[in-house]
């Protein structure tokens, strides 16, 4: 989680307030769009630690169009402030990750897909989002640069997320040289 985080706010500050503007890969999403959301991430993550401390419910997102909404409002900010919220909610994620409590993390939250996980996981949750959104910003960084096996245990999610979708026989072809090409895939989460 920590190389991930150092990976994307590294790319994030190398790009100009100009080149926040750009688009990515994400339909519909400039590289303000991403950052919005990988702050509004660390937010939500806190959300799900603090319930994991205290055993109070408290969601990720307490609605459906909370997520979007933020996502539109914060990424229309000037661009130092935008940086400054994604390094901030970043700091603050790793500080409330240091300070819970061993037993808080075999503690169940509900993630915003509706998993219910242990605790343990927000930290390979976070990983996940600035890892894939560190390549999503199109800024140099790919998915070679991230660490060996952090892309093995992405791989491995992915796989199984799609399998459990009906993709498994395609995948299991294309991945044993038995297909030319991998089966169309849609979103993975």
């Amino acid at each position: 989680m920590d190389d991930g985080t150092a990976l994307f706010l590294g790319a994030v500050d190398r790009l100009t307030g100009d080149e926040l503007s750009a688009p990515t890969a994400l339909d519909g999403w400039t590289r303000r769009h991403v950052i919005a959301h990988v702050h509004g991430n660390a937010e939500a993550l806190r959300r799900l630690l603090t319930w994991a401390a205290t055993g109070v419910e408290n969601r990720m997102y307490s609605g459906p169009d909370q997520r979007a909404q933020e996502i539109e409002e914060l990424s229309a900010l000037p661009a130092s402030e935008l940086r400054d919220l994604v390094h901030g909610s970043a700091k603050a994620l790793a500080a409330d990750m240091d300070a819970l409590p061993p037993d808080a993390w075999d503690a169940l939250v509900i993630t915003a897909q509706g998993r219910t996980v242990p605790a343990r996981e927000i930290p390979f949750m976070r990983a996940r989002e600035v890892c894939v959104h560190a390549v999503d910003l199109n800024s140099g960084v790919a998915f070679a640069d991230l660490p060996g096996d952090f892309a093995a245990a992405l791989a491995a999610e992915a796989v199984t997320r799609h399998a459990g979708k009906g993709h498994a026989a395609g995948l299991a072809a294309w991945l044993t040289g038995r297909a030319d090409r991998p089966p169309a895939l849609g979103p993975w989460l």
